[in-house]
């Protein structure tokens, strides 16, 4: 159980604060709801762009990293396609650095052209080496052009191309910037043994004088229903064939969502997982096997995937994975199997809330999806979920034609 005080300051910030009494740390994290949803197809990759050129400086601070150093702390960040996300760490006496350094760049980000080109060459590097060249690494990028054709969920947080990136003027980052990076737009979440009333005192201190100025953003279009399966297969240098196959889910608040998380663990839950027993273990079709679902604030995928073994062919995967669909479909499910999956989650959940970096994270990523109090009540929704919900979810979600599909062949 994790306790929290929250509110919103007049400039629109909200602020989520808990006090941990067992830590002698303080972790502060600001989440700005902007990522790949957020961006104009024709300039992807901007969220995570600015995710580097957040520790670029400011007017006040042209070194961010430093005073971190000197008030003894650490710091990242990261980007996926809902939101952005960083994060502090430093002992509680020094939580004002934090505070000062986030509100500082929230309102005073520096991008001149130097900067800007820095991390352009930075960022375009790295899209390079993780998704261009690199065995697999364009798969996840086909596999989102395959399954959605409307929504910005077709590209990854790294963007479509390299060239929307190259092409980033100083006055494209600029409006992307005044649209998205205000406080209206934020949540900061602060975990520390402190007073809560403190906390919140600091946070007002810090960021109650910042303007909020937003921008009317572009409406996201949303994904029509797929009405038929989708199919693509591809040649790479790459060491063994690999199928995927993507079903279209409902969002992260949907009412199926644990539903959805909990056939994934049935599936997939290690080395007792029902892939790896059947499809590794036994048939020995597979090198490796994954099913997962992706969770996001908009309708998301739920996803099989493995590595075929010499000599088998991908249709043969397919209809493995159809068969371990069918047989949740219509088969009893144990009580143990069920049990042992549920209370995996629970002590997932029970162990995270020990981290104070965690609860801070957390405490925002629950403002995000709009139910704060969801963070106290996840385990009891998984624990609620039945034999007949898993047939369900099942029959509504995982059939033939709201399947994406996507061979990625080694080239021989």
């Amino acid at each position: 159980m994790i306790a929290y005080e929250r509110t919103t300051l007049a400039n629109g910030l909200t602020v989520a604060v808990n006090r941990d009494r067992a830590s002698k740390l303080a972790a502060v994290n600001i989440l700005y709801k902007v990522g790949a949803r957020n961006e104009n197809p024709a300039r992807t990759g901007f969220a995570h762009l600015f995710e580097h050129l957040m520790f670029r400086g400011t007017r006040e601070v042209p070194n961010f990293d430093l005073p971190v150093q000197m008030a003894s702390g650490d710091n990242n960040a990261f980007t996926n396609n809902d939101y952005t996300d960083f994060y502090i760490t430093l002992p509680k006496d020094n939580l004002e650095t934090a505070l000062w350094l986030e509100s500082d760049r929230m309102e005073g980000l520096e991008i001149t052209p130097e900067k800007l080109a820095a991390e352009k060459k930075v960022v375009i590097e790295e899209f390079r080496q993780r998704y261009l060249n690199q065995p697999y690494g364009d798969q996840t990028m086909l596999l989102r052009a395959l399954a959605y054709k409307v929504h910005p969920y077709r590209w990854a947080a790294i963007g479509l191309t390299t060239e929307h990136i190259a092409s980033a003027s100083p006055d494209d980052v600029g409006e992307f910037y005044r649209t998205h990076y205000h406080p209206s737009n934020a949540i900061l979440s602060i975990s520390a043994d402190m007073e809560e009333e403190r906390m919140l005192e600091l946070a007002e201190k810090w960021f109650g004088g910042l303007p909020d100025t937003p921008r009317p953003a572009a409406p996201i279009p949303q994904e029509p229903p797929q009405e038929a399966p989708r199919r693509e297969e591809v040649e790479r240098d790459v060491p063994a064939t690999t199928v995927t196959v993507a079903y279209r889910m409902g969002t992260r608040t949907s009412p199926d969502f644990y539903t959805a998380d909990l056939v994934s663990d049935l599936l997939s839950g290690g080395d007792s997982g029902r892939l790896y027993r059947h499809l590794v273990k036994e048939r020995r079709l597979l090198s490796s096997v994954n099913a997962y679902v992706t969770g996001d604030l908009d309708p998301g995928l739920f996803v099989f995937t493995g590595q075929l073994l010499p000599g088998v062919a991908p249709e043969a995967a397919e209809a493995a994975f159809r068969e371990e669909i069918e047989a949740l479909r219509t088969d009893p499910i144990s009580q143990y199997e069920t049990e042992k999956v549920k209370n995996k989650f629970e002590a997932n959940t029970l162990f995270g809330e020990l981290n104070v970096m965690n609860k801070a994270m957390n405490l925002g990523f629950y403002e995000m999806l709009g139910d704060l109090p969801l963070i106290n009540g996840e385990v009891a929704r998984y624990r609620a979920v039945s034999d007949e919900d898993i047939r369900a979810f099942c029959r509504s979600t995982l059939r033939p034609e709201n399947a994406s599909t996507l061979i990625y062949k080694a080239r021989k």
